[in-house]
């Protein structure tokens, strides 16, 4: 696994993509890291290791200014951060990357390709995803599905907010979940 880290304002996202020498690599997080931590700290980390049958020294990192375009998961991780800066600087609605989603249930898959359906500067609730899954009466397995999302902006889990418009949680904190809403045109209740 290759891992980097990238300043968007005050904020950073730890991105871990796949090495896989027999298929094309992957994103395999995009997440918030939180003030004072380092990657090492990301939650996704010690599922990582158990799904994938890795140790410490399986996990690469490398300062995005040191990122190669000639090793294709550091293209990735590249390509992701361009895209992941066109989303912050207005210049784009809807990511275009491969994703690595199998860390989740077949629940959670499920949520988490949902949430791609939702449009740039839309929100629905919690209630109306579960619908979308199939699961009326899952709103609490939607949010618990949401909450484990390894995929921050790229798979929009901020735009779900509870069904009184008020912003409901956000595992970056809602602090983070109002500034993308914002960026998109949308204001909830607080």
């Amino acid at each position: 696994m290759i891992v980097t880290t990238a300043a968007f304002g005050l904020h950073q996202l730890t991105l871990i993509a796949s090495v896989n020498e027999h298929s094309s690599p992957k994103l395999v997080e995009v997440n918030w890291l939180l003030a004072g931590d380092s990657w090492h700290s990301s939650k996704s980390i010690p599922k990582l290791k158990k799904y994938y049958g890795l140790v410490d020294q399986s996990f690469t990192f490398i300062d995005k200014d040191s990122l190669s375009k000639n090793e294709p998961t550091q293209a990735l991780l590249i390509e992701a951060i361009a895209q992941l800066t066109e989303y912050f600087d207005g210049e784009r609605q809807a990511f275009d990357l491969p994703l690595d989603m199998s860390l989740g249930t077949k629940f959670q898959q499920r949520v988490w390709q949902a949430l791609q359906d939702i449009g740039y500067g839309e929100t629905i609730s919690y209630a109306t995803l579960a619908q979308n899954v199939d699961s009326p009466k899952g709103f609490r397995a939607v949010a618990n599905a949401n909450s484990k999302n390894p995929f921050s902006i790229v798979v929009p889990c901020h735009r779900v907010i509870a069904s009184d418009g008020k912003l409901g949680g956000y595992t970056g904190g809602l602090d983070k979940k109002t500034h993308l809403l914002a960026l998109e045109g949308v204001t909830c209740k607080a």
